[in-house]
């Protein structure tokens, strides 16, 4: 007899699932801080922001939460409400932290080089945490997940190639040295996506 894998997968509960929200976007706002820190560009709406907030001086949170409202339609659409709803709690709370975390948490020093690479590691653990409880951080993030689910394409891939495009607009309003920074913090997360967000390797809801 044979039985449904999906009556086998492990579900996750509302309070894991609040949980993974909550230290995902916590871990996400690290690594966009030690970014801004240096004053470098991320990938995906997150870069997206960055780059009104640096030519504009827009509030970044304000700019990431606005960015991100035409994707709810997409999501909503092909990944399912609970999906959507969990990425615009997600997208809320990954601002908030934003603005709130330099009144908790400032950096005296920081090496720029360790700000790309620790700052890369930390918003792609942070989003590989809400890619498994089914939610992203906007965006990007639900298009690389939305092409990993229906063709099987890696998201860490697919992420990638758009944050090229990002970071290449990027030199029209941030100095070279710093798209560089922004060019190995990118390949550091998505380097993380890559090796451990893959169809099949994760199976848990």
């Amino acid at each position: 007899m044979t039985t449904d894998l999906g009556d086998t997968i492990a579900r996750h509960s509302l309070l894991e699932d609040a949980i993974a929200l909550f230290s995902g976007t916590v871990l996400v706002a690290l690594g966009v801080a030690m970014f801004r820190q240096a004053s470098m560009v991320a990938g995906g709406t997150t870069g997206i922001a960055f780059l009104i907030h640096y030519a504009s001086h827009v509030n970044f949170g304000l700019a990431l939460f606005l960015i991100n409202l035409p994707f709810y339609w997409l999501a909503w659409r092909h990944m399912g409400h609970e999906f959507t709803l969990k990425t615009f709690a997600a997208v809320a709370l990954m601002a908030a932290e934003v603005e709130l975390l330099p009144q908790v948490l400032t950096f005296s020093t920081l090496n720029p080089l360790f700000a790309a690479v620790a700052g890369g590691l930390l918003v792609g653990t942070g989003m590989l945490i809400l890619f498994r409880h089914r939610a992203s951080i906007g965006g990007i993030g639900v298009v690389a997940v939305l092409l990993q689910e229906r063709r099987g394409w890696r998201a860490g891939q697919v992420q990638m190639t758009i944050d090229c495009g990002i970071l290449a607009a990027a030199l029209l309003v941030v100095p070279l040295p710093q798209v560089l920074l922004s060019v190995l913090g990118a390949l550091t997360l998505n380097l993380v996506l890559a090796m451990n967000h893959r169809p099949g390797r994760y199976v848990a809801r």
